[in-house]
């Protein structure tokens, strides 16, 4: 065995990230032992009381929920491949700001428009990381094509989703997501511009 090899260690690069999935996997296998109660209790929002604490923990818990494997797998493999190379460039506080920040606004909005609808998954966050990959690139004066693409279609695939289809999945909910993650990475993205 060469000495490269095995001087080769994990590294773990990406705590926020490698948190963020590590936390939904846990709210999967523990919604499982429960037979969904801990989704209805803390990994999903919708209208409730506001003088309930478990209120607010949905306000933020929701992204970790998810309905079943499939939904799980599609938004942490999403996470997994864009969320690492974004946690290095921005950092890991503005990463966790970019998650608390999405979980927050989508389930606010979702509290006020959709009382009897629950919402869960970190589909949101998903939206918000696609965006804000776009913004990778910036440079003052310029906004890049890519961002555009991706803005058209993405966001305008969720509103055309939300117009003609009827599923189950929250447009909206991808839409804020999409908001926040551009919002952020465009505020990021000029706060770095001006420290140089």
């Amino acid at each position: 065995m060469s000495t490269a090899l095995k001087r080769t260690k994990i590294s773990f690069n990406s705590p926020v990230i490698l948190g963020f999935a590590v936390l939904c996997l846990l709210a999967y296998l523990l919604n499982s032992a429960t037979k969904g109660a801990t989704n209805n209790l803390l990994f999903s929002v919708y209208r409730s009381s506001l003088f309930s604490p478990f209120t607010y923990v949905r306000f933020f818990g929701h992204i970790l929920g998810h309905a079943n494997w499939d939904h799980f797998l599609g938004n942490i493999m999403m996470i997994l491949v864009i969320g690492p190379l974004l946690e290095e460039k921005y950092g890991s506080a503005n990463m966790l700001f970019v998650v608390l920040s999405t979980a927050l606004v989508t389930g606010l909005v979702h509290f006020i428009l959709f009382p009897h609808i629950q919402l869960l998954g970190a589909s949101g966050v998903v939206f918000a990381l696609i965006l804000l990959s776009s913004f990778t690139s910036i440079r003052e004066g310029r906004i890049p094509l890519t961002f555009i693409l991706v803005t058209v279609i993405y966001i305008g695939g969720q509103v055309y989703s939300g117009l003609f289809e009827h599923n189950n999945i929250s447009n909206l909910t991808h839409i804020l997501g999409g908001f926040v993650g551009a919002g952020l990475g465009y505020v990021m993205n000029k706060n770095k511009m001006n420290r140089y």
